[in-house]
């Protein structure tokens, strides 16, 4: 069985004049808008690691108290999956993002503001459900408006930037603090989000159906696919997931090795580490693809634990972390995509867009709860922490192997 590209099921195009081809976006111009847009806005999730320390100085907390920015801002981005498909649906793609980037312009400049722990945390929250509007949407986008040939390209370049968007803006938040300070990051960012705004009205194409669909069908739909015995061991699966990546970015930022963690060169380097992984395993996507979505999930997960495991025997050595976390992250990479083609498989074609959904939900629920699992096992000291995150990734292959279809 040939696996299916995505688990966004297509649209029929927008019809053109009586007899004409169908009226399919410009592929080019759509995903790069797509994909530029979706570096600052998903990257927000992942900017505040290299501003921990320098938050909790400003506002008189430690970075692992300041843990929960992350964890609120993930949290809240989850719910708003919930709410973002279903208004996809309503109001169409186009308008979806294009608000989505004005409103998240507007938190993310917000969280610029705050005076303490508290309002740092409750702004991150209020981010984080704006900023899920972007995602389910582009991918809707995507299925409708991008000619069925060009879809696997267009899906693997939006994804490929929003895995991107972790070391990219780790890295230039960590420059933009020593420039300006914390502040100016999420400034910066809500310049760029706004200035995306027009750009998104001008070059994606109204939907066909704007205005027409319903939101009631959807939300209808979420609870028996959530409970199915299959779907929620993979839900739970992809919650260690994302849940394992972020702990370990999070542990060596508060709990890496001396020489590391308190060193901005070395953790430029540990952020840098993964951009050859996101080049390189997108350009896989064909011989991986010999193997059936199971299989990738369980492997992926699977050596996302061994090389978790393996940073514990690095000490002290950049080069040696940096090259575990290479390995890491391209596992984590094979894993995801395949988490959702075997959730989008489970569900069936009239489930697909919820399954997406719900995926996305336990994704960044996941995300949550691994700042506040590092923090947690913060007192086994870094190589302590690394034992339980691998614990966890290996229990996501665990529940991965047993979702797997008799078939797969």
């Amino acid at each position: 069985m040939t696996p299916p590209t995505s688990a966004v099921p297509p649209s029929p195009p927008a019809a053109g004049p009586a007899g004409a081809a169908p009226a399919w976006a410009r592929t080019g111009p759509a995903i790069a808008l797509l994909a530029a847009a979706a570096i600052p806005m998903v990257g927000q999730m992942y900017s505040v690691l290299a501003l921990l320390g320098p938050m909790a100085e400003d506002l008189g907390s430690t970075p692992h108290a300041l843990t929960w920015v992350s964890t609120a801002f993930a949290l809240a981005y989850a719910v708003g999956f919930l709410f973002a498909g279903p208004l996809c649906a309503r109001f169409g793609p186009r308008a979806t993002i294009t608000w989505g980037l004005v409103a998240t312009a507007a938190t993310t400049a917000l969280v610029a503001a705050a005076q303490s722990p508290e309002s740092a945390i409750a702004l991150r929250a209020l981010q984080g459900l704006t900023t899920a509007t972007l995602a389910p949407a582009a991918f809707a986008y995507v299925a409708e408006h991008i000619r069925p040939e060009h879809r696997p390209a267009a899906m693997t370049a939006v994804s490929g930037a929003a895995l991107a968007s972790a070391p990219v803006m780790q890295i230039a938040a960590q420059g933009i603090t020593l420039v300006a300070g914390w502040q100016a990051v999420f400034l910066v960012s809500a310049a760029a989000l706004l200035a995306a705004a027009p750009v998104a009205r001008a070059v994606l194409l109204p939907s066909r159906n704007d205005g027409r669909r319903g939101l009631l069908g959807a939300f209808a739909a979420m609870p028996g696919l959530f409970f199915e015995p299959r779907p929620a061991a993979l839900f739970a699966a992809t919650a260690t997931l994302l849940g394992g990546f972020v702990a370990v970015y999070t542990a060596v930022t508060v709990a890496g090795p001396p020489e590391i963690a308190g060193d901005d060169g070395a953790l430029l380097v540990l952020r840098a580490s993964a951009l050859p992984a996101m080049v390189a395993v997108p350009f896989l996507a064909g011989v991986l693809g010999r193997w059936s979505a199971g299989t990738r999930a369980v492997a992926g997960l699977a050596l996302a634990a061994l090389s978790v495991l393996a940073t514990a025997l690095m000490g002290g050595s950049t080069i040696g972390l940096g090259a575990v976390l290479l390995v890491f992250t391209a596992a984590i990479l094979v894993a995801a995509p395949a988490l959702v083609q075997s959730i989008g498989e489970h569900a069936g074609p009239e489930r697909q867009g919820v399954g997406t959904a719900l995926y996305a939900f336990s994704m960044f629920v996941g995300a949550g709860i691994g700042p506040q699992l590092a923090a947690g096992a913060a007192g086994l000291g870094f190589a302590g922490i690394v034992v339980v995150v691998a614990g966890v990734l290996l229990l996501g292959a665990l529940l991965a192997a047993a979702a797997r279809r008799p078939s797969a």
